[in-house]
């Protein structure tokens, strides 16, 4: 087996990538406790979903409908990023961009918002959601203080994408809603690896950052030609790397 390493040691992070789409190792901070698998589930895997390119401070036009200087749960999303997200040039590990950004750049959108345009909750959401007992007590705290939660703000998501052989596996943090629909539950979270239900594209059921986009060796700066599996993971899952030194922690803003 030949062996591709990519060392980016201020964020404690080796990578081993083996031919022939074999397993990637990544090796474990100083700064990040041991991973407690024992104690995290399993969720459905989704594989050959087209994954496209979208960035904070994306504008209007070129293929995006959105404003991206706000997201589906953060009016001031740019802001609290701590300026545009550049989509080029072509970034080199640790994948970050030319500025230390206030929340982490390894971010991405799925369809399913759990939160209706007029701000209400989406009927349902605590059904549809695996995790959402787990998050409950936190929902009705927030219910009680009059501020929204999010169930899916903030949650990971491990994204696997194989090239020329090679299979790259990195992490990120859902902080949007899309691309094109908010509503796809069947394919968000359904256990039978159903397609996306948007026809746009190529049927693209997730738009992912510059940096995962580079960490994950897509051809092309913003294009639909690249494929993902992908699944949720319980932060007990995501193992050290640059995903984990901007942890983005804030929750639904709309002021």
């Amino acid at each position: 087996m030949r062996a591709v390493v990519s060392i980016a040691a201020v964020f404690g992070l080796v990578t081993v990538i083996g031919a022939g789409a074999a397993a990637v190792t990544l090796a474990t901070s100083r700064d990040v406790a041991p991973l407690r698998r024992e104690l995290a589930r399993s969720y459905p895997l989704h594989t050959g979903i087209t994954a496209t390119v979208f960035w904070i401070g994306e504008p209007v036009g070129n293929g995006s409908t959105e404003n991206n200087a706000i997201s589906a749960y953060d009016d001031r999303w740019l802001r609290h990023y701590g300026g545009v997200d550049p989509v080029g040039p072509r970034r080199q590990a640790p994948w970050f961009p030319p500025f230390r950004p206030l929340e982490n750049p390894f971010y991405l959108d799925l369809p399913y918002d759990d939160f209706l345009n007029s701000g209400r909750p989406r009927a349902g959401r605590m059904h549809v959601l695996p995790w959402a007992a787990q998050s409950a007590a936190a929902v009705a705290a927030a219910a009680r203080a009059g501020t929204p939660y999010s169930l899916m703000k903030n949650r990971w998501v491990e994204v696997i994408h194989v090239r020329n052989g090679e299979r790259r596996v990195c992490y990120g943090q859902v902080e949007d809603a899309g691309p094109y629909v908010y509503d796809d539950a069947g394919y968000v979270f359904g256990s039978d690896d159903a397609r996306p239900r948007n026809t746009l594209a190529a049927d693209a059921g997730m738009d992912v950052s510059p940096a995962l986009r580079d960490c994950l060796g897509f051809t092309g700066l913003n294009n639909d030609e690249n494929t993902v599996d992908w699944r949720f993971v319980d932060d007990a899952q995501v193992p050290a790397g640059p995903w984990r030194h901007v942890i983005t922690a804030r929750q639904v803003f709309w002021p």
